[in-house]
């Protein structure tokens, strides 16, 4: 059966980089991207952190420098987003960036169950991620106190991704932020009424259907929108389809007292999930995707024998029947930014958001250990019959979250002061049930409907977690153009975690009784952060900082790096008392550059270049002194402080323009994120101590050419992504892939007086139709380790058009 938590891709925790990172501008082309360095991203929003100003139509930068950041940090706006191709995951967006890696199943991005990120060297799950200031949680699959940005907004609506590659704003809502901050931003409403229909079409009976409707400016100062989506489509390597049902309202009041901005977001959402491929040492027989045999239940039916076990020569790549991820979401919030004065700002911030989802999986009753485990439920009984005769059982793992919270921040300046204060307050209550239901012979679930009638309830957790964090920093003007940044933040975490339903001790194994429950309470009152900004000249700009963050234990129950997932309460009690969460030191220095050249037909250069070094300390590892028997049932899990790591590397990246229509963006990256330390697991020594973070390729290349003919614009996209190891002792690896796509756009002629501006797009994916390793899923031990195929080359394309 499927997993559903990336079992060590989160593991793969020990980052930390002395890098250079250029992180460069504009694509688009011509002298208005060549002013990119000279112009703000936005202001600064609620948090800190910072938005690309809404554009429309002309040329627009790919990639926005900050000129204001102590920091590495770059936007790309909603518009350049969509060019990659509509509807894309706001993240997966960030893939063309230097010291970003990302992959996923399909081409948006969509898939979150074996969704891998990395951005210089650190995972995914040991960044911070907020839309509109309101935090996402750490973006686990299996998740407890958040949602994917592309639930959180629909893509169509992102007005711009802010990416902060070494360390976010002391300000940013997050306890997961080591390695930095991705902040999603909506777009407003606009000041006039228009109506956009968007309708792409494509690969795998794809369709997306978007409709936006905008108020224009109403009463006194006020504006607003409503959009809807739907988004179906086949997954490619067996008849699953992918549905998205999306609906976001916005309503903005400005005045001169300030601006009051409602948001709502409703997102139903029913994936098709894939199973990883396993891989063994010495074996050459694994395939290249482990499709399942949904819908055709007579085949699932002939697969089995009359017991229910699969086929000896599959081995650990038996076909499972189905699983999917099915994700409810609701999200609102209500911001007010107060004029109090002209140089003082107070910006209030209130939140909630509910999901309801449930993962799942239908597999063999008797593959990984599962017989032992029903038998401790249904003694000396014929499992067969117990669970509907058809030799396949359903597992779910069911979530809800229900979290509200409060931001505030006071902006002041003062002289050559500019003075931020904060405040965010948290307050989550999240649980977790795994459940097992029959799979009846004559009437076989799907994986567009929720199982019902639990046979089994294994167990069930909730969690109620309280977060408060304060922030304080200064911006000093030592002169005109120079500014040195200094501050501090305090994270403190209230967690306590109860088991409603536990596990029969039989299933828990290793002797123990009980999962273990209790408070865990975590306090850092100073984490520091120092930068300085230097403006040599108009064209360059050197930047400087260092930064402490921390990353609050995990509070889920269900599975991963947890100390409620701990086997015991032995366990949970020693891991309470020794156990220190995760930390890391960022030292970053970088240099930006803008100007216009003569050049013969080079015009202009941009780009960044950031050299950074990342002390990263307790480590934290899910160990498991016994044999894991797979990722539905697991071993007995210890979870622990294994050391440290650290990270040096170099980023590189410009883009050139060659008159006002071509342009070309280059990144080489090169990232060396080395482990400290041996762990021990059992009586066993794991060698790791000078190995390479697996998971974490050393070496990228990330290319964009864009060209404008005859009205037509055209953008090559390369993506080079080298070796990357499969285990924590480096004995396995996978090799490294290039794939390219490739982006048209233009506009339709004219076709009567109420509609405006109509576009198409025609994207494809994989161009070169590549095959080979795409996503790795770290193995535990050495001698094993999963993989993702890369899809084969897919097209889609979009027509859309303004109603007014």
């Amino acid at each position: 059966m499927n997993k559903h938590s990336h079992p060590v891709v989160r593991r793969k925790s020990a980052r930390i980089a002395f890098a250079v990172s250029a992180l460069c501008a504009s694509l688009a082309g011509g002298h208005a991207a060549a002013q990119t360095v000279a112009q703000d991203v936005s202001a600064t929003t609620t948090g800190g952190t910072e938005a690309a100003p809404d554009k429309d139509g002309g040329q627009i930068t790919t990639v926005e420098i900050s000129t204001r950041k102590t920091r590495s940090t770059v936007s790309m706006s909603g518009n350049e987003i969509q060019k990659i191709l509509p509807g894309v995951n706001p993240l997966k967006a960030l893939e063309t960036l230097p010291g970003v890696s990302f992959q996923t199943a399909d081409p948006w991005g969509n898939n979150e169950q074996n969704l891998s990120l990395f951005v210089h060297g650190f995972n995914g799950q040991q960044l911070g991620y907020t839309m509109d200031g309101v935090p996402l949680g750490d973006q686990q699959y299996g998740n407890y106190n958040g949602l994917s940005p592309q639930r959180a907004v629909t893509s169509e609506n992102v007005r711009s991704v802010v990416l902060s590659t070494g360390a976010g704003d002391l300000g940013t809502a997050s306890t997961s932020n080591l390695g930095g901050t991705i902040d999603t931003f909506s777009s407003d409403p606009l000041q006039k009424y228009n109506v956009n229909v968007q309708q792409t079409v494509g690969s795998h009976n794809t369709s997306r259907t978007f409709i936006r409707v905008d108020t224009g400016e109403f009463g006194d100062g006020n504006s607003a929108y409503f959009s809807a989506l739907h988004h179906e489509a086949r997954a490619w390597d067996f008849n699953g389809r992918q549905s998205n049902d999306q609906f976001n309202a916005k309503f903005v009041h400005d005045s001169s007292a300030g601006r009051l901005t409602l948001f709502a977001d409703y997102s139903d959402k029913t994936e098709p999930n894939e199973d990883s491929t396993v891989h063994v040492a010495g074996e050459t027989s694994a395939p290249y995707t482990r499709s399942f045999l949904y819908p055709n239940f007579a085949a699932a039916q002939a697969y089995l024998s009359p017991t229910g076990a699969t086929p000896a020569a599959d081995g650990n790549n038996y076909h499972n029947y189905y699983s999917d991820a099915q994700r409810t979401d609701f999200l609102t919030y209500a911001k007010y930014e107060a004029n109090i004065s002209p140089d003082l700002t107070w910006t209030n911030q209130i939140y909630f958001h509910h999901d309801d989802g449930v993962g799942v999986v239908a597999g063999p009753i008797g593959v990984a250990g599962l017989p032992a485990l029903f038998a401790v439920y249904y003694p000396n009984q014929n499992l067969k019959q117990v669970f509907g005769n058809s030799g396949y059982a359903t597992r779910t793992t069911e979530y809800t979250i229900n979290r509200d919270g409060y931001i505030s921040t006071l902006h002041w300046d003062l002289g050559n002061h500019q003075i931020e204060t904060g405040i965010w307050l948290e307050h989550n209550r999240s649980e977790a049930y795994r459940r097992w239901y029959a799979l009846d012979v004559n009437n076989p679930s799907s994986p567009y409907t929720r199982p019902s009638n639990p046979l089994i309830t294994q167990y069930g957790s909730g969690i109620d977690n309280k977060v408060a964090q304060f922030h304080l920093q200064d911006e000093w003007k030592l002169r005109p153009n120079l500014a040195l940044q200094a501050g501090f933040k305090s994270s403190l975490q209230f967690a306590d975690g109860q088991f409603p339903v536990q596990e029969a001790p039989a299933a828990i194994g290793n002797g123990s009784q009980a999962l273990p429950v209790g408070e865990i309470v975590t306090k850092s009152w100073f984490l520091p952060g120092v930068g300085v900004r230097w403006d040599l000249s108009k064209q360059d700009q050197i930047f400087a900082n260092i930064q402490k963050n921390m990353r609050q234990f995990v509070t889920y129950g269900a599975g991963g790096a947890s100390p409620w997932s701990l086997a015991s309460q032995q366990a949970f009690d020693l891991f309470k008392s020794t156990a220190k969460p995760e930390t890391s030191i960022t030292y970053e220095l970088g240099l930006r550059d803008t100007r216009q050249l003569d050049w013969g037909v080079v015009k202009a250069f941009d780009g960044q270049i950031d050299l950074y070094h990342v002390d990263f300390s307790n480590r934290l590892l899910s160990i498991s002194p016994t044999p894991v028997i797979s990722s539905i049932i697991g071993g007995n899990a210890i979870l622990a402080n294994v050391g440290s790591v650290k990270t040096d590397g170099v980023d590189l990246a410009g883009t050139l323009h060659f008159g006002n229509n071509v342009s070309f963006y280059d990144a080489i990256s090169y990232n060396h994120s080395q482990y400290e330390d041996n762990y021990t697991s059992g009586t066993s020594v794991v060698q790791t101590a000078g190995k390479t973070v697996p998971g974490a390729p050393t070496w990228m290349n990330k290319f964009v050419a864009t060209a404008t003919v005859a009205g037509v614009e055209v953008q090559l996209i390369g993506d080079f992504v080298g070796k990357r190891y499969a285990t924590y002792t480096n004995d396995l690896h996978v090799s490294s892939y290039f794939l390219m796509g490739l982006n048209l756009s233009g506009k339709l002629p004219y076709m009567g007086s109420l509609l405006k501006n109509p576009r198409w797009n025609f994207n494809v994916a994989n161009l070169a139709n590549r095959q080979g390793v795409l996503e790795v899923v770290v193995g535990a031990a050495s001698g094993t380790y999963n993989t993702y195929p890369i899809p084969p080359r897919q097209a889609f394309l979009t027509l859309k058009a303004d109603f007014s």
